[in-house]
């Protein structure tokens, strides 16, 4: 089973046979560096999870699942303090979160949440 194989960052590289290596983003912004960075881990986990899946955006009857977060924020915290989450099918190719952020199942979906939690963080909060 997949989720038995992809545990990290290096699994996933490992599954899709390309390098570790991190891109380059030294020359950008210094505040979207971290995020720049874990998106890019993101895709690679989602790539590897999906086993070669690629959503059919023209098959409005195929389901496709992506992760979507309710983030708390307050004064102190602007980019959000709690980090909750839970998952929808998108109906349609309107999608907030990318095609390359979407899952094939609920299941692998939630696994990818759960797992990649920190790196979500990373991603979405500053």
């Amino acid at each position: 089973m997949i989720k038995e194989k992809i545990k990290t960052f290096e699994d996933a590289c490992k599954a899709l046979q390309i390098s570790e290596a991190l891109p380059e983003v030294s020359a950008l912004p210094e505040k979207h560096q971290k995020a720049l960075i874990a998106h890019y881990k993101l895709i690679t986990i989602t790539e590897a999870l999906n086993e070669g899946w690629q959503p059919n955006w023209n098959d409005l009857d195929e389901y496709k699942y992506q992760p979507w977060f309710e983030i708390d924020a307050s004064t102190e915290k602007p980019s959000g303090f709690g980090f909750s989450y839970s998952d929808y099918v998108v109906w349609s190719a309107a999608t907030s979160c990318g095609s390359r952020l979407c899952f094939k199942s609920r299941e692998l979906c939630l696994y990818a949440i759960e797992q990649f939690k920190q790196i979500y963080i990373d991603y979405y909060l500053m």
